[in-house]
């Protein structure tokens, strides 16, 4: 249930008829995505920033309308940075590393998400979904190739061996429209996934949470606060994050028995924070009750349908994990997609995209899970070993750990077989199968370059050189480091725990595939095959 008290900013867009809607015969187009919230704007935009034709089709005429959703990793931002609205999400945002523990009255720990420097983005970035839609939608309307259809809701689907077969309903009627592969991005509610006959797996919870976005005046940092059982709120927990735009976004737990329409009452929303704010002048935004689930689809791959972001799995917000972990799905399925369109990859590279995000989904719903059994413990043996270990948290740094506010979202390792196994031994933060830790560099010509804003959009070899520059294979970014590129703060080296000669062989996600001591054309070849899926 959600009751808007305060229009939150609303873009809204107008109804265009399609010539496809006029056509004698039903017209095949190469790529459809379905939903233009944040998952689906950025998979669409980045299928067509790699030459794809893409329609992306969305049921209503407008974004905006409440906050939603909020918090944003250094990964996100790193992907969308690389769809090119990153340093518009940072400008707007409110960037944050920095979270503090409550038990009751007393700061128990606190905890830094970034204590180190060399890297282009923040830890976190606070932003209303709102503007991160709009800053997508300028970005799309930038690209001859996409093509937004808003109002367009699909009623059908024909999911068919050779394509998909979609009816769709307009302002103007219905036509029918047909794609070589369709992307759901359609959200927790998805139609599509109805239209394949596909559930969920998982767990659903009863409890149940406040949302309040409010306006205040404050100089309260910015951090995450939460608090497990303070005084302002009865024994139960919350949450406090700053926004934009002099904005605040207070979680409360209300218990499963509360009544959720009877809690989002003005005077009920505002007796809560008349408790907290002590006196704080404030007007309320939007609030909302919600409960949630940690359960996924069985396969994000049905036939030649794929799910992203909430269509294909659902967490609790504790942890910002849920468009986190959309937006790594949005770019692991546009690369392998493409590379598969353009006849780089075979078709079975496709199977990958379910095998690598379900781990992801998975790990997220496991610590998604344990999240919400530690801020609300069922039964007096439960909540006694909680409240022992938030007090022993003051003292003793192993009791901190074992505390759970929201594990925040970290990218996903793909422990799959598109990495090749370490023949060698190497150290550093970088980890086969996760996304390149970022590092500053600084090109020929003088001027500095973050490390992920270098790779290419295809597959890139990082080579330490301690010679020439060595032949790559066609259409690998070769980045040489030492000649051509140099590593002047010496950080790239340190995270990659890089020697002379040393070589790295990273995905178009960013994700690194293979690394060996000495380059070898002929072991690079063979990561780069088996990366593609390619079997010989």
């Amino acid at each position: 249930m959600t009751e808007l008290y305060k229009r939150a900013a609303v873009f809204q867009f107008e109804y265009r008829r399609s010539p496809d809607q006029d056509a004698a015969a039903p017209v095949r187009r190469p790529i459809v995505v379905v939903g233009a919230g944040p998952i689906g704007l950025a998979t669409a935009i980045d299928l067509a920033e790699r030459g794809n034709a893409v329609v992306l089709l969305d049921d209503a005429d407008r974004i905006g309308e409440g906050s939603r959703g909020l918090c944003y990793s250094k990964r996100a931002l790193e992907i969308l940075d690389r769809l090119g609205a990153g340093e518009q999400v940072v400008e707007k945002g409110v960037s944050w590393k920095l979270g503090k523990v409550f038990f009751r009255n007393d700061k128990v720990y606190e905890f830094d998400l970034l204590p180190e420097a060399g890297h282009k983005m923040p830890a976190f970035v606070n932003l209303q979904q709102f503007y991160l839609e709009q800053y997508l939608v300028e970005r799309a309307l930038d690209l001859d190739n996409l093509e937004i259809r808003w109002s367009n809701r699909v009623t059908g689907l024909d999911n068919r061996p050779d394509g998909v077969g979609l009816t769709i309903d307009t302002p103007d009627g219905p036509y029918v429209l047909e794609t070589d592969w369709l992307i759901a991005a359609d959200g927790a509610r998805s139609s599509l996934r109805d239209m394949v006959g596909a559930g969920f797996i998982g767990r659903t919870f009863e409890d149940q949470f406040l949302i309040a976005d409010i306006n205040m005046k404050a100089d309260f940092p910015p951090e995450r606060w939460f608090w497990f059982e303070p005084p302002f709120h009865g024994g139960q927990s919350a949450l406090l994050h700053r926004q934009p735009d002099d904005t605040w976004r207070i979680d409360f737990q209300i218990g499963i028995e509360a009544d959720a329409r009877k809690e989002q009452e003005p005077e009920r929303v505002r007796a809560r924070l008349d408790r907290m704010l002590e006196g704080r002048d404030y007007s309320l935004v939007w609030v909302s009750v919600y409960k949630f689930q940690c359960r996924r689809m069985e396969n994000f791959r049905h036939g030649r349908v794929f799910f992203a972001g909430d269509s294909a799995h659902q967490v609790s917000p504790f942890g910002a994990r849920g468009a986190n972990s959309g937006l790594e799905d949005a770019e692991n399925i546009a690369w392998k997609l493409d590379l598969v369109l353009k006849g780089e990859a075979p078709e079975s590279l496709l199977d990958t995209y379910h095998l690598e995000r379900s781990a992801a989904a998975d790990m997220n719903i496991g610590h998604s899970t344990r999240s919400t059994d530690f801020i609300s413990p069922k039964g007096p043996a439960a909540i006694g070993y909680r409240n022992a270990v938030l007090d022993l948290s003051r003292r003793f740094d192993f009791a901190r750990r074992m505390v759970n506010s929201g594990r925040l979202s970290t990218p996903a390792t793909y422990e799959t077989p598109l990495s090749t196994p370490d023949a060698d031994t190497f150290a550093g933060a970088a980890r086969l199968g996760a996304p390149l830790p970022d590092a500053p560099l600084r090109n020929v010509d003088g001027f500095d370059v973050w490390l992920l804003e270098a790779l290419g959009d295809d597959f890139t070899l990082i080579v330490f050189a301690d010679g020439a520059a060595p032949a790559v294979p066609d259409g690998v970014t070769l980045l040489d480091i030492g000649a051509g590129w140099s590593d002047p703060k010496g950080m790239l080296a340190e995270r990659l725990d890089a020697t002379p000669g040393a070589t790295y062989l990273v995905r178009p996600d960013q994700h690194l595939a293979a690394r060996w001591r000495h380059y070898d054309p002929a072991l690079v070849a063979a990561a780069l095959d088996r990366a593609k899926g390619i079997v010989k």
